[in-house]
């Protein structure tokens, strides 16, 4: 009998839950919002006043059509469509005529041209102008990228930020200059500190001031180079060769035999040309130093032009493109994938576990609320096969491994007293 209980405590059997509905989810979530505040999401705890219920358990059972729902959605696709709360995931594309708008409603509200840090954008509720400027450079949720905040409101309004200071004249620049030379006999670099005759200046402000045209300033030009055409200061550094693509190209190339890798803009210095660093390449790719074009990066020259996945640009897929993937896998392997086979290897970098992660939360142009092996139910007819462990028997259930592991040491012990009762009657 006591065997018997032991047994049956040791089955599980899991609780059926009972069944939801879209009305009861939000009723939940209008509730946690009342309570603390903030909308939930799969990191938030416990319901209360529930049956053992979670978010991350509600999240799954949206995601997977469970307990009744029709599936394909999301906590967060839930709320957004709901509620109105914003769906991080899912953000709306941007374009240069809203944010110019944006901007122009920032200044007429406070007289002041948004910068990056400065908050929320009051017309477009969970966007910040942060977001903007990182959409603008990485040229994320259609936007070219290779720009800035900054660099698209100088140009396209007119704005000189640091506009706080005075403007600034090649004529005043010069005199300060000349300043400095009677008294150190020296020409100032921009390292050269304070200006003593402008309380407040400096030479690198001045130099920056040159180099972006703020302040009134022309231009694409710097305090060397103004020093050089209007005093006839010729630099004493050695000026730095011009670069072309083909040649950082080649020098990527080289690096990528060497390394088994691609550089990145922290690789340190090129061994193919003493004196020059990645960080170095970098920089004149984004500003446009050395001749090159500019408003890209080493990272975006990679993937242009030698299909290098970096974390931010990784190609749209396709469910035509993975069912090729996978007869591939199938053909060569007799199987067909799953999560966990790994790299795909007709498509270097790509994995079967990021694949069925895209299908399931709607990335890379994808449509949400998917999985790899319900694609291939679809599309292949594969059927998933379990492992389920075989049924077991009353004798089975009866032994457990407490009794197995005595009642082998019991015919241990009887074997060797066997063996010494023969040993003795020999010898008798």
């Amino acid at each position: 009998m006591k065997d018997d209980l032991v047994v049956q405590r040791k089955i599980r059997r899991p609780r059926r839950r009972r069944p939801l509905c879209i009305a009861q989810i939000l009723a939940w979530a209008d509730a946690w919002f009342r309570r603390t505040g903030r909308w939930p999401d799969c990191a938030s705890d416990r319901i209360p006043k529930t049956d053992g219920e979670r978010w991350p358990t509600l999240d799954r059972a949206l995601r997977r059509g469970l307990r009744g729902l029709p599936g394909g959605s999301s906590l967060a696709r839930l709320l957004a469509e709901h509620r109105g709360k914003r769906n991080p995931s899912q953000v709306p594309p941007l374009t240069i005529k809203r944010i110019l708008a944006w901007a122009d409603a920032h200044h007429a509200r406070t007289g002041r041209w948004p910068r990056l840090g400065s908050g929320p954008v009051a017309e477009a509720p969970g966007e910040t102008w942060t977001a903007v400027g990182i959409a603008l450079n990485r040229g994320s949720r259609g936007l070219p990228g290779g720009s800035t905040l900054p660099r698209l409101l100088a140009r396209r309004r007119g704005v000189q930020f640091g506009s706080g200071l005075p403007p600034l004249s090649e004529t005043q620049v010069l005199r300060w200059a000349d300043a400095h030379h009677r008294r150190t006999g020296h020409w100032p670099t921009l390292r050269s500190g304070p200006i003593e005759d402008a309380a407040g200046e400096t030479w690198l402000g001045v130099d920056r001031a040159l180099r972006h045209g703020q302040r009134r300033l022309p231009r694409g030009s710097s305090l060397s180079r103004l020093l050089a055409r209007r005093r006839g200061v010729v630099k004493q550094h050695r000026r730095l060769p011009f670069l072309a693509i083909e040649q950082i190209l080649g020098w990527a190339d080289a690096h990528h035999r060497r390394m088994g890798r691609w550089p990145r803009h922290n690789s340190g210095p090129i061994a193919e040309a003493p004196g020059e660093t990645w960080l170095k390449i970098d920089l004149a790719l984004k500003e446009g130093r050395r001749g090159l074009p500019g408003g890209r990066s080493l990272a975006r020259l990679l993937v242009e032009h030698r299909g290098v996945r970096t974390g931010y640009h990784v190609p749209d897929l396709s469910i035509e493109q993975i069912l090729a993937w996978a007869d591939t896998h199938h053909r060569w392997t007799g199987n067909w994938p799953t999560a966990t086979s790994g790299p795909v290897h007709a498509a270097p970098g790509e994995t079967w576990s990021g694949i069925n992660n895209a299908l399931d939360q709607g990335y890379r142009e994808l449509a949400p609320g998917s999985s790899l092996a319900r694609l291939l139910a679809e599309h292949r007819g594969v059927v998933k096969h379990h492992r389920r462990k075989p049924p077991r028997t009353a004798d089975k259930e009866e032994l457990s491994p407490t009794r197995l592991r005595t009642s082998a040491r019991l015919r241990r012990a009887q074997s060797s007293r066997s063996v010494e009762s023969r040993a003795q009657s020999s010898r008798n």
